[in-house]
């Protein structure tokens, strides 16, 4: 589907673009391979407004619908992915806080959280517990006019430096398990190892996806206010949890789309620059194959999550083509990143070259924000509803 930008979301997606051909592009390659945090290039987000891009302009925010934010998604991620995931995971929040928070939640966080102070996080999965969400032990108890958290999550994205952490938790001994879940709204010491029963463990090491910190967080008896039960309500969080991932499966599939449109983008310009056989290797039909098939297979992919991303903006249940565009970008892009790598050959293996990053970052996607084969289960029990005899 074609759609049409307001000037002012044509405004915000060309003015990311600039910021990262030039603060991005040509320091990325360098940062990554160093995983260095890029603390210049976040302060440098946090002054154009991005952390607050989907908050309404009542809190502070920029108002934009998820559409335009995922296109900004693709520009970022083209420059370099890790700073998408900064952002994904407090625009996640924020999300939540908006369509389910209640009026004093969404009045005391979010005005805070679009200047990108406090940055946030969010905490579903558990050392055994990851696309099996019903699974999770991490337990908050009433006590009084306050809520006790014990448990331990992981692959918590921006785990240190966030003071805002959206906990899924189990409140009560239900069947079906999801009944009995419930988030919170964490507050914590950003950059802090401990504090008040958070407990950060150390950075995980990656294959990719370096330079954006992926820890482990416990909490050992951490308590925090009733009023920050998100919504008021016990029994929610795995319905508002999931609502979420429909906005992140839109993220995932937009930060794909960015990295295979770079590994492209990498590939035709070094086809037509070397040469082979007395002539660029882009006038060889195995290489201009490839190519045809690489841009063909980004533009479906575009058009997938942008039809994602509108349906949820109009406030439709999105599982279904969440779950498509994101089951199809992740794919692809593991692909176009495979033959970007194959174009440049030898140099393709070398850190030299930007497609060695590319390829590296390439298999997050397979697994984030569920695996490919949970995306497919997801979709056949939808398809088999919409078609049921």
């Amino acid at each position: 589907m074609a759609y049409d930008l307001t000037e002012d979301q044509k405004m915000i997606v060309d003015a990311v673009r600039e910021f990262v051909e030039r603060e991005v592009i040509p320091v990325a390659d360098g940062m990554e391979h160093a995983d260095e945090y890029p603390e210049k290039i976040v302060e440098q987000m946090k002054e154009m407004g991005l952390f607050g891009m989907m908050v309404p302009e009542e809190y502070g925010g920029l108002g934009m619908p998820l559409v335009t934010y995922a296109l900004t998604m693709i520009e970022l991620s083209r420059g370099w992915m890790s700073l998408a995931g900064v952002l994904n995971t407090h625009t996640m929040a924020t999300w939540l806080i908006k369509t389910f928070g209640t009026d004093e939640q969404k009045q005391r966080f979010l005005p805070q959280m679009v200047t990108g102070n406090p940055r946030a996080a969010l905490l579903m999965s558990e050392p055994q517990a990851g696309s099996d969400v019903q699974r999770i032990k991490t337990r908050a108890v009433r006590d009084g006019d306050d809520y006790v958290i014990n448990g331990q999550k992981m692959w918590a994205t921006n785990g240190l430096r966030s003071g805002v952490a959206m906990t899924l938790t189990k409140t009560a001994d239900t069947d079906p398990p999801y009944k009995g879940m419930s988030m919170f709204i964490v507050e914590k010491e950003p950059g802090a190892q401990k504090s008040g029963g958070v407990i950060v463990g150390k950075n995980i090491e990656k294959l990719g996806y370096k330079g954006v910190e992926t820890t482990e967080i416990a909490f050992d008896d951490h308590r925090l206010p009733a009023a920050n039960l998100l919504g008021g309500e016990e029994g929610q969080g795995f319905v508002q949890n999931m609502a979420a991932i429909e906005v992140g499966r839109v993220n995932v599939a937009a930060r794909a789309l960015g990295v295979a449109q770079r590994a492209f983008e990498e590939a035709i310009r070094y086809a037509q620059e070397r040469q082979t056989f007395g002539k660029p290797i882009a006038q060889h039909q195995a290489i201009q194959f490839k190519l045809a098939d690489m841009a063909t297979k980004i533009e479906a992919a575009r058009q997938l999550m942008l039809n994602a991303a509108v349906m949820k903006d109009r406030g439709q249940r999105t599982d279904l083509e969440a779950g498509m565009a994101k089951l199809y970008s992740a794919e692809m892009c593991m692909e176009v990143c495979t033959e970007a790598l194959r174009i440049h050959g030898g140099y393709g293996y070398s850190k030299e070259y930007t497609v060695e990053r590319l390829f590296r970052d390439a298999p997050f996607f397979l697994i984030g924000e569920g695996t490919s084969e949970i995306q497919k289960i997801v979709i056949a029990k939808s398809l088999l509803d919409k078609y049921k005899i």
